[in-house]
């Protein structure tokens, strides 16, 4: 038999729980491949029955224009934004657009990976290194192998002018490689070809075309895996990384939905299923993907997105000005 006193108690914690529980209605606007995409919302649904969410899928740019049309509009549509990269949540930050998870745990994760004021939050580390064709004259070991003579005219790589990614990338090299700057000098010397974005790097090391490149990990990862002529190498100076970055907008009318959303990708689970889609987990408790080296062996470069964000116009110019672009 419960006692008085503990059966009110009960109740008490039941009526609780019942109050703080996610449910309602959230929209996502997320730059995440459709698949990987329906994939979340499923597994935050098996732990959330309660609350609907619906997702609208396209590249960051398009997903960003979006937002800023309907936020000078007045009428966001989006509760939760899980994007490509820390610069453009910085921006949002700035602008007032983000709303802080102040409860939300990240005991597990290394100092640094998340906005210390907790508006936004990695999910993911998705590295740049070198892809190269299995026919390529050497295996690549360091960023400095790309200049080298026998790689002459047969580089690619992604523009930061289109690709967030590459922007990221292209800043924590020049801010962590001795020779900064002038190691993008010396490719543009070495006739590497830099325009469009990842998979166009990927068409072109594959069929030959170019023979090395710089590109995200979990591309030529997943091909290798599928037989083409391509493998990853993780440069021993270290790697660039973007996080895709999750975040709650201020106007969000359900923001213990969306709280709980956010708990999910960065809880066990949610770390678990990035790892299960091939990408590596920002959890570095959290086994790696198939394919992928031992995670102490891998060096992720520092980087700092707000400082990126404050010269964003600048390392564009710069790098349009060494590339001719």
């Amino acid at each position: 038999m419960i006692r008085p006193i503990m059966a009110a108690a009960l109740a008490g914690a039941l009526l609780t729980s019942q109050a703080f529980a996610a449910e309602g209605s959230l929209v996502l606007y997320t730059s995440q491949p459709q698949t990987d995409a329906q994939q979340t919302i499923d597994a935050f649904k098996a732990e959330h029955p309660d609350v609907e969410i619906s997702f609208v899928r396209d590249g960051t740019p398009k997903i960003m224009a979006k937002l800023r049309a309907e936020l000078e509009a007045g009428a966001p549509q989006a509760d939760l934004l899980l994007i490509a990269d820390a610069v453009t949540m910085e921006g949002l930050k700035r602008d007032g657009v983000l709303m802080a998870h102040e409860g939300a745990d990240v005991s597990a994760y290394p100092a640094g990976i998340h906005d210390p004021a907790k508006f936004w939050f990695a999910t993911k580390l998705i590295t740049t290194g070198i892809v190269y064709n299995t026919g390529a004259p050497f295996v690549p070991a360091s960023w400095q192998d790309l200049l080298k003579p026998e790689a002459k005219g047969l580089i690619a790589m992604p523009s930061p002018l289109s690709s967030g990614a590459a922007l990221i990338h292209t800043v924590t090299l020049t801010s962590n490689l001795p020779d900064g700057w002038g190691y993008y000098e010396g490719l543009a010397e070495n006739d590497a070809l830099a325009e469009g974005a990842n998979g166009g790097v990927l068409k072109a090391v594959a069929g030959g075309e170019k023979l090395f490149g710089m590109i995200v990990d979990f591309m030529p990862i997943r091909e290798q895996a599928k037989g083409a002529p391509v493998a990853f190498v993780f440069p021993q100076e270290g790697v660039s990384a973007v996080t895709e970055p999750v975040a709650i907008l201020k106007t969000t009318q359900n923001p213990e939905a969306a709280k709980a959303f956010v708990d999910f990708l960065l809880s066990t689970k949610g770390q678990e299923l990035a790892s299960a889609q091939g990408y590596m987990p920002a959890d570095p408790t959290v086994a790696l993907p198939a394919g992928y080296p031992a995670r102490e062996t891998i060096k992720v470069l520092p980087f700092d997105p707000a400082a990126a964000l404050a010269a964003e116009n600048e390392n564009r110019a710069r790098f349009e000005k060494i590339f001719q672009q």
